[in-house]
């Protein structure tokens, strides 16, 4: 059995547009709900993005795998316009993400399918990019590269004062000047992997920057000299 993507239009537009406002309890009167019976219907038929949606597999209708669901992109109006179908990762290769009308993929027994689809059609199709996505990852990266470049200069600073400094206190300032530079190779290791991954998977290395950036940021603020 055949089941288009515009059930999932629906169930997401009524989740998101309500007929009508609803109302505060009122003592010895009635609640308003929400959502109506209707509403309620179409959200039972209609996709649990989370459950069944995002990360499945599409195949096309030789069984043939073109892509997994990254993303479902809602229009302003609240119906759902595109799936987001990633090709390439499942197999070890660099994702190429595309938009895919939603009309285009079907639920064949519980199986997302794209008719006429296979993975060198997906990954032919122009790249998609969230809107700023680039200026964002941007700004990120020029965030990292001036907390390596913070920890640097306060590796040169320290040394210098331990060139100067009494056989204790170079002992001690040693010890700062170690911790600094095993942290600042570490961002600059971490922030090298996402400048080497194609440019729509810089989320995929966000967390483990950050992660590394925070521990370079609270060295250098314990770094005294």
């Amino acid at each position: 059995m055949q089941k288009p993507l515009t059930i999932l239009t629906l169930a997401l537009a009524a989740a998101f547009a309500v007929h009508g406002p609803a109302t505060a309890q009122v003592a010895g009167g009635t609640t308003t709900t929400g959502i109506s019976v209707v509403e309620s219907t179409q959200l039972a038929l209609g996709w649990s993005v989370k459950k069944t949606l995002l990360g499945k597999t599409i195949f096309n209708e030789s069984g043939q795998k073109v892509g997994k669901v990254q993303d479902i992109i809602i229009a302003p109006d609240k119906s759902v316009s595109y799936v987001i179908v990633g090709a390439g990762g499942f197999i070890g290769m660099g994702r190429h993400d595309v938009a895919i009308p939603v009309t285009q993929i079907q639920d064949q027994a519980g199986k997302l399918v794209m008719a006429g689809a296979t993975l060198d059609l997906i990954k032919a199709m122009p790249q998609f990019e969230y809107a700023n996505d680039n200026a964002r990852r941007n700004q990120f990266i020029a965030t990292a590269e001036k907390d390596i470049t913070r920890g640097k200069a306060k590796v040169f600073e320290l040394e210098k004062k331990a060139s100067a400094a009494t056989t204790e206190a170079k002992a001690k300032i040693d010890l700062q000047i170690t911790a600094l530079q095993v942290d600042v190779k570490s961002a600059e290791a971490k922030l090298s992997e996402l400048n080497q991954a194609a440019v729509n998977r810089w989320k995929e290395f966000e967390a483990s920057v950050s992660a590394a950036t925070a521990r370079l940021r609270k060295s250098i603020d314990n770094a005294k000299g």
